[in-house]
């Protein structure tokens, strides 16, 4: 019996150290996983595609949606995957869609793929479109789009060019 242990583990160090492993990795990680979300290096969050979510998501780090979302989404990565639907507006630092978005899309980079369907208007520093993907909506690029709110993208402009326009004439 004695043999069998000695071929499964490393020698008698290991033995005496295993006891104190569980409980290292048992504290270790609900600590090294506390201070991770704060600094953004957690992995991203998934909705699967049998996930249905009724309601709005605000993350500082990463999702990926590959199920239902009827709401609106905040994130710094938003990944919209080939079988997700999202109906409500995205807001993120960078977004991919490979599915469905019905509303409004407000990113620093947007990228629509070949398999992405929006319906709705995009507000972007960058976009990139596939060839095939289905886009219906108007595209408005603006130097910082996450920094106005829901109404306000056009209306700053329409108000700063009518007063110029009106004083200089």
């Amino acid at each position: 019996m004695f043999s069998k242990s000695r071929i499964n583990e490393p020698g008698p160090k290991a033995e005496a150290e295993k006891p104190k492993a569980p409980e290292s990795a048992m504290t270790k990680p609900s600590m090294d996983f506390t201070p991770a979300a704060p600094k953004g290096k957690a992995a991203a969050s998934v909705l699967s595609s049998d996930l249905t979510v009724v309601g709005n998501l605000r993350t500082t780090g990463d999702i990926q949606v590959e199920g239902t979302v009827e709401g609106d989404i905040r994130a710094h990565l938003l990944t919209v995957g080939e079988s997700a639907t999202i109906r409500g507006e995205i807001v993120a630092d960078d977004i991919v869609v490979n599915g469905r978005v019905i509303g409004r899309v407000r990113g620093l980079k947007v990228r629509l793929t070949s398999t992405a369907r929006v319906e709705g208007d995009i507000i972007h520093k960058t976009i990139a479109i596939e060839s095939g993907a289905h886009f219906e909506g108007s595209v408005q690029r603006q130097e910082d789009p996450l920094a106005n709110g829901r109404p306000a993208p056009a209306a700053p402009q329409m108000r700063l060019d009518a007063p110029a326009s009106g004083d200089a004439g």
